[in-house]
């Protein structure tokens, strides 16, 4: 008899981001992230304000980190590098909003292959994952 999930790894469940609450209570993104600089949400939000004043170069930046400091965590939480990665599980979210922001940088700069490879690790993670984070 075998055990344990025969499709694939266990979906990774992050724990609770404390920059959350911050954030949510209207600290600015920018002083957040000076205090928990490994918060990919914080990352995320600066991220996406980047992107959304136009500031692509910068937008690409903040996302990058915020991915990379996202891949750090998902580690130390058991994910392999392959398995779901829940969008419902909220305190996911700002790793795959970094990744979400990557990609949409990245087709700012007509950047196709790594949008194609944003794209697909964004619904590898979570297929029911919000439409408008796909780039």
């Amino acid at each position: 008899m075998t055990s344990g999930n025969l499709l694939g790894p266990p979906p990774v469940t992050l724990p609770v981001d404390p920059t959350a609450a911050r954030l949510a209570a209207g600290e600015s993104a920018g002083d957040v992230v000076r205090q928990n600089p490994t918060s990919s949400l914080a990352w995320a939000v600066l991220a996406e304000a980047a992107l959304d004043r136009g500031d692509d170069v910068a937008g690409y930046a903040y996302a990058r980190v915020g991915y990379h400091r996202g891949l750090d965590m998902l580690r130390r939480n058991g994910w392999k590098g392959a398995g779901p990665i829940p969008w419902a599980h909220v305190p996911n979210q700002g790793f795959l909003r970094s990744l979400s922001a990557l990609g949409q940088a990245a087709a700012l700069f007509e950047e196709a292959d790594e949008v194609a490879r944003v794209r697909a690790f964004l619904l590898d993670a979570d297929p029911t994952i919000p439409p408008d984070l796909l780039p």
